[in-house]
């Protein structure tokens, strides 16, 4: 299965937040125009009706508006898509101007209905129903009637062929509020106001002014679909920018991936070494060249172990191949194979002690290693660790000394196998007649465990490196005898310390060494749970 790639991946989010801004902008823009376009209409269709009633006004009486039909209709005038009616005291069209192009068609006698008849009845009833030289009722409606059936016959418009508009009053404001949608005969979209007019002699005219608003839905249509292209070739020119720019942003990535490929076993002292690493790419190499840093030390760890290993597991059996084939030159006395099988005993547990010290090390240092906790008494265990060896201390003319008290959660085996082996290691380097300090204190949230003896001083140099596997500052010195030492301590494997510090480490501890012309000192740092 061919797996996606990042960058197109990219692109391609890129490209949906750009529609999707696109398409919010474009929506906005669009409706922007058509709130725009229709106040500016709806102010034009306000102020021509507003003028027209005006002039109207100044009319004596209906008769006037054909006399004065020029100055009625020049409030349309210079706008092909405006249109003006205007309806005499009987509901019949009087005047018309720009009809063609507006919903103010006369509408032919085979179109309109006998609904449309009684709908123009009542609609003349509204117009004339201010009029106070009308007698009645009756009368009016009468006379609408005939009006109507007189302009179907002759195809004149009425106000029974209009839609059912709101008419105005005379007396009421003409405002934006009042104006009304309709469709014309061939479905374009109308917007027009149906306004009354008071004449002089007391008549009511009616006047409608409207406008065709088929340019405005064309012209809204042509900046939709210009939205809609500019929008889609953005979108396209955006996924391919952003896809050359992610591109060109991840070239550190492939950078890194060249130079990483560059470390092999044999060259695990390779950096990754990218010029100009963006910012938030310098992290990732940090970590990466870390990493790197870890595994070289930790192979180099790792050979050198092997190596130490190799070397003193190999001086033992080269001892016991020597003194075999000393005594196979020639026959020996019972005494000299007694003593050489003896010999060869000591350099098989030497060599026992030597494996299980590396296996107890390689155990530890697995994940899933199993500690048993437990609070105990410090200065009551390092009593019963210095009774233990006080033989070997006797032998090497050397006073051991319990001081201080304090108590600490650890293993308790381990606990017993650390301070063992600073003991054995304290043994091996106190002159005769010196004396080695066992010492525990509590401070604070921690409590700290001291070996001390006279000595020599171990110099700066080696205070750390004395922890690390098969270390050694004099290899020439000679080890205790195998026989004295608990199964619990190293002798001269040169893994004492080493299994130290591996047991602080289980226990989120610390062990380090001070060394002056007084005495040296190892120091177990434990914390308190």
């Amino acid at each position: 299965m061919r797996r996606r790639s990042l960058a197109a991946t990219l692109a391609f989010a890129f490209g949906a937040t750009t529609l999707a801004v696109f398409a919010l902008v474009g929506s906005f823009l669009y409706l922007a125009l058509d709130r725009q376009i229709k106040a500016q209409d709806d102010l034009d269709i306000v102020l021509a009706a507003r003028h027209a009633r005006r002039l109207a006004q100044e009319l004596e009486t209906s008769k006037g508006i054909l006399e004065h039909g020029d100055r009625l209709t020049s409030t349309v005038f210079g706008d092909a898509a405006m249109s003006m009616e205007v309806f005499g005291p009987g509901g019949h069209q009087v005047l018309g101007h720009n009809l063609a192009n507006t919903f103010a068609t006369p509408l032919a006698a085979s179109e309109t209905n006998a609904s449309s008849a009684t709908s123009g009845a009542s609609e003349t009833h509204e117009i004339v129903a201010g009029d106070p030289n009308e007698a009645s009722e009756a009368s009016v409606a009468s006379e609408a009637s005939e009006a109507s059936e007189s302009s179907e016959a002759s195809g004149v418009a009425t106000t029974a062929a209009l839609p059912r508009l709101t008419r105005i009053p005379a007396s009421a404001r003409i405002t934006e509020a009042d104006i009304a949608d309709w469709s014309g005969r061939n479905g374009a979209p109308i917007r027009g106001i149906l306004a009354d007019a008071s004449l002089r002699d007391g008549e009511v005219a009616s006047l409608l002014v409207a406008r065709n608003m088929s340019d405005r839905w064309l012209l809204l249509d042509r900046y939709r679909d210009k939205l809609q292209i500019a929008g889609a070739a953005g979108v396209l020119l955006a996924m391919l920018l952003s896809y050359l720019l992610i591109r060109t942003a991840m070239r550190p990535l492939r950078e890194i991936a060249a130079s990483a490929s560059n470390v092999t076993v044999n060259r695990l002292n390779t950096r990754i070494a990218v010029a100009r690493v963006p910012h938030e790419l310098e992290a990732l190499v940090a970590s990466l060249n870390a990493m790197l840093e870890r595994v070289d030390h930790g192979f180099q760890s790792l050979s050198r172990f092997t190596a130490d290993l190799a070397h003193d597991m190999r001086t033992p059996l080269s001892n016991m191949r020597g003194a075999a084939e000393v005594a196979l030159a020639r026959p020996r006395s019972t005494d000299e194979y007694e003593a050489l099988l003896a010999s060869n005993l000591e350099e098989c547990d030497r060599l026992s002690r030597m494996i299980e010290n590396v296996l107890f090390l390689a155990r530890a240092e697995h994940p899933q290693f199993v500690k048993h906790m437990r609070e105990f008494d410090a200065a009551q265990e390092l009593t019963r660790i210095a009774e233990y060896f006080e033989g070997i201390a006797d032998d090497a003319h050397v006073s051991l000394r319990v001081t201080g008290a304090a108590r600490l959660t650890a293993d308790l085996e381990l606990f017993r196998r650390a301070v063992s082996n600073l003991l054995a290691n304290a043994i091996r380097y106190t002159p005769q007649g010196g004396e080695i300090v066992l010492d525990a204190a509590g401070s604070g949230g921690e409590v700290r465990v001291t070996v001390s003896n006279q000595g020599q001083p171990i110099a700066r140099e080696h205070l750390e490196r004395i922890f690390d596997r098969f270390y050694r500052i004099d290899p020439s010195r000679s080890s205790l005898p195998s026989s004295g030492l608990s199964q619990g301590s190293t002798g001269s494997t040169g893994l004492g310390l080493a299994i130290v510090r591996t047991i602080m480490e289980l226990h989120g501890g610390s062990v380090h060494a001070e060394s002056d012309a007084r005495s040296t000192r190892f120091i177990l740092t434990f914390r308190r749970v």
